[in-house]
């Protein structure tokens, strides 16, 4: 038997504002057939292939103590540092910056709510490194 990742869920306080947040941060969109709106308890945004799914679902309460899980993002189109400053720039707070001075490395951000994800280094950095 064999199962397949139907999509990833993030909890949050309020499930619209985090889902046009992400939207924007990783070039998803919403389903045109089931639109995300202001007050929706559960809001969906899918990949730009539509490959993968993320789930917002409001809770109650706040995030709390350090992921168990989270997303490692890899840029597509420009070095990490850049991409670290653009995401900075979209209101995300650096939690831990875990660049090494030969240039590997990541850096740990949260979400507006709190939630954690890594931005790492992108291929073609990974290839000039040799590490690929």
């Amino acid at each position: 038997m064999a199962l397949e990742l139907s999509h990833t869920t993030v909890n949050a306080l309020d499930a619209h504002a985090q889902s046009l947040w992400w939207a924007d941060l990783l070039g998803y969109h919403e389903d045109p057939a089931d639109p995300n709106l202001p007050g929706h308890e559960e809001c969906m945004i899918l990949s730009p292939d539509e490959s993968h799914r993320l789930l917002f679902i409001e809770v109650a309460d706040a995030k709390q103590g350090r992921n168990r899980v989270h997303l490692d993002l890899r840029p597509t189109d420009r070095p990490r540092d850049d991409e670290v400053e653009r995401v900075v720039g979209l209101g995300a707070a650096v939690v831990q910056d875990c660049r090494t001075e030969d240039g590997r490395g990541w850096v740990v951000l949260a979400d507006p709510e709190g939630n954690e994800f890594c931005i790492l280094r992108s291929d073609r950095e990974r290839r000039a490194a040799g590490d690929l």
